[in-house]
């Protein structure tokens, strides 16, 4: 069974930063994508971020680049979000997920695992 955990979600002033972790149990994480999501209430679950499982090729939406960095670190099972010059339009709950021998992709059906997600709230 292959459990993902978010953390480091929380509230921030317009312009602040927030690092998310998610934490990978089981042994799948150093040949998995990892990617990142975010569903605000009411909307559809987004792509933000995603990173290959090489750690050789990392994707970002359009409306995060420039801001936001994905980054693995696979002896931790860990990926990792930093989140720059945040936005009250990031206000969201952030999923990580998984996709085995993955590249990186964008939509959420491509992922098999799934954590229960962080919520960011980013105040103007």
């Amino acid at each position: 069974q292959v459990q993902l955990e978010e953390s480091g979600g929380g509230l921030v002033q317009a312009g602040g930063s927030l690092r998310l972790s998610c934490t990978a149990s089981g042994r799948i994480f150093s040949r998995s994508a990892m990617g990142w999501f975010r569903q605000a209430p009411g909307k559809e679950r987004d792509f933000v971020a995603a990173i290959s499982w090489s750690d050789t090729n990392t994707y970002y939406a359009d409306s995060v680049k420039g801001r936001f960095t994905i980054s693995r670190d696979n002896a931790k099972n860990t990926v990792y979000l930093q989140m720059n010059r945040l936005k009250p339009e990031d206000t969201a709950t952030y999923y990580c997920a998984a996709n085995v021998w993955g590249q990186g992709e964008v939509r959420p059906s491509e992922y098999e695992y799934w954590g229960q997600g962080t919520q960011v709230t980013v105040s103007s």
